[in-house]
């Protein structure tokens, strides 16, 4: 998979997502990453072409390489991708074992909507940054 610029695909009814979409836009400096809700046409045509990644539900990260990165390593590149105080957390987080960052990723995946709520549908992404957004 190769991508222009990085893609994050987030579950867009997920109230706890939507937010991190949020954080994302207000420090990306480089106002490069682009989004995509798993419910929208993009993000099911890219799981559709790519087998392995059929079992995600929460957060997809595909690098301007092409990398694709699930679950926590998706978090971690993100916050590479931010840089500064967000990048250094990043490159310390990496001392707990993936399965460990996986496993408590897992868990706040599977409470997201009981603690923070879900959204009837994706809210529509504010028109000053609509252009980032594939769906």
């Amino acid at each position: 998979m190769t991508s222009a610029a990085p893609l994050l695909i987030y579950d867009g009814v997920c109230v706890l997502c939507n937010a991190a979409v949020r954080f994302v836009l207000k420090r990306d400096r480089t106002e490069t990453v682009r989004f995509a809700p798993l419910q929208g046409e993009s993000a099911q045509a890219l799981l559709a072409a790519h087998a392995e990644l059929a079992a995600a539900d929460s957060m997809i990260w595909i690098g301007a390489d092409g990398g694709v990165a699930l679950r926590s390593h998706a978090a971690l590149a993100v916050g590479l991708h931010l840089g500064g105080v967000w990048g250094a957390l990043a490159v310390a987080a990496r001392v707990v074992p993936r399965p460990l960052r996986d496993r408590a990723y897992d868990l706040v995946a599977r409470v997201r909507y009981r603690t923070f709520g879900r959204y009837e549908s994706c809210p529509i992404p504010p028109a000053e940054h609509r252009r980032r957004f594939l769906d």
